[in-house]
């Protein structure tokens, strides 16, 4: 029987990235979300596909899709920007939207997949992150509306496990970019893509040491989808283990676009994490799973759509 499924956070980078991979296994979708962060365009080639389904909802209020058997769970703020400016939406869509999604698994007894982040480590003093820390987390400080809201969220579907039953599975996300990122979300790869082919300076915080780990969207959605049909209750990191510092990383944005542009040292942002680099161990052994795309191929891949955003953006003004 051909299976429906719930995704939340559809017209996001990842959820609708997700609705693809899934459609291509041939699965019935429905894709929901309220467009606080998501963007009708990276749904508009889905239009006259007869398989999707899309409904205009907060998960944050109590709603029915009808029989499903497997939710994921994308919707949340997920940028800097954003979360910085939706702190309260961001912790409801972490609790109460989380809470609400549990239910509608819960009442089909549908599978349940819910998309954790990194973030979960905080600024970690085990490194490299392995899914066994607990990790290092200001629950009080700007960024703590993002990542309590996760930790909220992987507590709530380990209790909806334990308490009844339910199949879940947890998927701690890293830093992942690719064409439908936001071209103005205050990440790293999409600021210094859109700073490099604008022209305009390449903006590093701190002295440029800190480090990231960056995974191309298909690699990501590649382990998320294999995650979905093991038996792994417990979360499991999905990331690129190649650890980049931001200086390395902006200097490689600069050879990709071919841009002349300087690099300038701003101060770093509070509570920002020193390291970021997955332990894929887990993923590599219960999935058969590791990243296959390169950070280069991964920027020459997402050049075009970035630069399609910098064109967008100058016809606007």
């Amino acid at each position: 029987m051909q299976q429906r499924v719930l995704i939340t956070g559809a017209a996001g980078f990842l959820g609708s990235h997700l609705c693809d991979a899934l459609l291509a296994e041939d699965k019935l979708v429905v894709g929901v979300d309220n467009f606080s962060t998501g963007d009708a365009a990276n749904l508009a080639h889905l239009k006259n596909e007869a398989r999707f389904e899309f409904i205009e909802q907060d998960i944050c209020t109590p709603f029915d899709c009808g029989r499903v058997n497997y939710v994921f769970n994308f919707a949340s703020p997920a940028s800097p920007v954003d979360y910085a400016r939706l702190g309260i939406e961001t912790l409801l869509v972490g609790s109460a939207g989380t809470l609400n999604t549990l239910e509608i698994a819960k009442r089909y007894d549908a599978a349940y997949l819910h998309a954790s982040t990194s973030e979960c480590y905080g600024d970690p003093d085990v490194h490299p992150q392995v899914e066994t820390y607990w990790g290092r987390v200001n629950p009080i400080g700007p960024r703590s509306v993002y990542d309590e809201a996760k930790r909220f969220s992987e507590a709530a579907v380990m209790a909806y496990n334990r308490y009844h039953g339910l199949d879940t599975r947890l998927v701690r996300i890293f830093n992942t970019y690719g064409p439908r990122l936001q071209a103005n979300d205050g990440r790293v790869i999409s600021n210094l893509l859109i700073q490099a082919l604008s022209g305009k300076p390449l903006t590093v915080y701190g002295n440029g040491s800190h480090t990231r780990s960056f995974c191309y969207v298909s690699d990501l959605i590649d382990g998320i989808v294999r995650l979905s049909k093991s038996n792994e209750v417990l979360p499991v990191n999905i990331g690129n283990p190649v650890e980049w510092t931001i200086l390395e990383c902006a200097r490689e944005v600069l050879e990709v676009t071919g841009s002349k542009a300087e690099i300038v040292f701003k101060d770093l942002p509070v509570d920002d994490p020193a390291r970021r680099k997955p332990d894929i161990t887990k993923a590599k052994t219960l999935l058969g799973w590791e990243p296959k795309v390169s950070l280069r191929e991964g920027l020459e891949m997402s050049v075009g759509y970035f630069r399609e955003c910098v064109e967008r953006a100058a016809a606007k003004a």
